[in-house]
């Protein structure tokens, strides 16, 4: 009698779920870090710092700090900038300098509160594209989720009595599209282009575009030295840039390129709400701007969405929710 070469089933523990949840905590990381930006950088603009010279210490530090990881991807892989550059460029025109330049240029012509809920609208314009290109609606999960966390962004920005400006809408509206642009370029990252040498490329090209809009005066560079307030203390000015750069842009895009093609465009940017949240949060301890009750309510809801937009992943076997946007073709 000859033993049977049918093999049994071998069960291993997967690592999706594993990959999935580190993730989630790094694209919450990558939110709690961005979000703590405006509230450090607010009081530099308010004594006298330009948003140019703001920018361009913020990201060129920050891609400093990680440009050892783009030489190591361009030694250990020959070619690499021949392949990758258009994505390093489109990266560092789009998700870096261009999310940048179009949201402040429409918070200087709206209040910043709709020019973030306009800014903000890219989840769900992610969601659009997803539909058009796949031509399958999205889940019932899915459009409840995007419905809630709007809802609650609403509540969050408070855009009570604010007017229209036709172009600082459209300023807004570009700088969704760079944020929209940011996680699809994002979930390109893997093997082959390493995220943090993305990130880091990106960054330094984002860095050079802007000083050419400086030298050439399309944006001013102002940058005395001047003391500002954070959480009840005078402290010079390169505290609170040294923090912006060195930590809450370097971590939030590092954390944040990462967490993209672990989870998903779609779910990653539903999870990018929550630096509205975090934002509060931040100036609320440094700032003293206490949140009224109603951003409290929205803050829930806007958890409430991203819950739903994930359910939505979970339920369907999917955990970067992403069947929307590459149809499924059933092998033969």
């Amino acid at each position: 009698m000859t033993a049977s070469t049918a093999s049994l089933p071998v069960v291993r523990p997967s690592p999706k779920r594993h990959v999935s949840t580190t993730g989630l905590l790094m694209a919450v990381g990558s939110a709690l870090a961005f979000s703590s930006s405006g509230p450090f950088i607010k009081p530099l603009l308010e004594a006298g710092w330009s948003v140019g010279a703001a920018l361009i210490v913020r990201i060129g530090v920050a891609g400093l700090i990680l440009s050892p990881a783009l030489v190591v991807a361009i030694r250990r892989r020959p070619g690499f900038l021949r392949r990758h550059w258009p994505l390093i460029v489109g990266f560092g025109l789009t998700a870096v300098a261009g999310c940048q330049i179009f949201f402040f240029s429409a918070m200087q012509r709206m209040p910043v509160a709709v020019a973030l809920l306009i800014q903000y609208l890219a989840p769900v314009m992610l969601v659009g594209l997803a539909w058009i290109r796949s031509r399958r609606a999205p889940s019932r999960l899915v459009l409840l989720g995007s419905v809630v966390a709007i809802v609650g962004l609403v509540l969050v920005v408070d855009i009570s009595g604010a007017g229209f400006d036709l172009l600082g809408t459209l300023f807004a509206l570009a700088a969704a599209v760079c944020v929209m642009a940011y996680f699809l370029i994002s979930e390109r990252a893997g093997d082959e282009l390493p995220p943090v040498a993305l990130a880091a490329g990106g960054l330094l090209v984002g860095a050079v575009f802007l000083g050419l809009l400086l030298i050439v005066g399309v944006m001013p560079f102002q940058a005395p030295a001047v003391s500002v307030e954070l959480a009840g203390a005078q402290v010079p000015w390169f505290v609170p840039l040294l923090w912006v750069a060195a930590v809450a842009t370097t971590l939030g895009y590092a954390f944040g390129v990462v967490a993209v093609p672990r989870i998903g465009s779609r779910v990653a940017s539903f999870i990018g709400l929550s630096e509205v949240l975090f934002a509060l949060g931040f100036a609320w301890l440094f700032l003293a701007e206490v949140p009224a009750p109603i951003q409290f309510v929205g803050g829930a809801l806007i958890l409430v969405g991203v819950v739903l937009v994930r359910a939505d992943a979970s339920s369907t076997g999917d955990p970067k929710g992403e069947a929307a946007i590459v149809p499924v073709v059933p092998a033969p």
